[in-house]
């Protein structure tokens, strides 16, 4: 079964109520049968965001350390492969977490995605095939 990507924004809406994205961050959590998969980017990512509020930050690791989310490890030999979208995407400007999304979904061969970015309706992965986000329907 192919994993699902799981971006920031998801993550810290599940720790914001105010957050326009709460309801449908949390029905997906709880429909969700399948596997989901971060990069440790989009961790640090999601910790800086909530800076706000330290328990919101300390409740999030909490969660994160304790579910099923894999993070998957980027290692520097990445890098190259990483810095390569950088320049593909210079004009978005693509940042280090969507990058490790993009670079984990051609490792993986997954093109599925929990996100709120609309960035993810621009990037491309290899045949110029488009994410398909199971958050948000267009």
């Amino acid at each position: 079964m192919k994993p699902i990507l799981i971006d920031s924004g998801p993550m810290i809406a599940l720790f914001n109520r105010a957050d326009r994205y709460f309801n449908a961050s949390v029905q997906f959590m709880r429909s969700n049968k399948r596997p989901l998969v971060t990069s440790i980017a989009n961790v640090t990512e999601a910790v800086y965001l909530l800076e706000y509020s330290k328990q919101a930050q300390a409740d999030y690791l909490k969660w994160i350390g304790s579910s099923t989310i894999i993070i998957e490890k980027i290692e520097s030999v990445d890098l190259l492969d990483i810095h390569t979208l950088f320049e593909k995407y210079h004009d978005v400007p693509m940042d280090f977490a969507d990058a490790c999304i993009v670079y984990l979904a051609e490792r993986l061969g997954t093109n599925e995605i929990v996100t709120i970015d609309s960035d993810f309706d621009i990037y491309r992965l290899k045949g110029k095939k488009t994410f398909k986000n199971l958050l948000i329907s267009k």
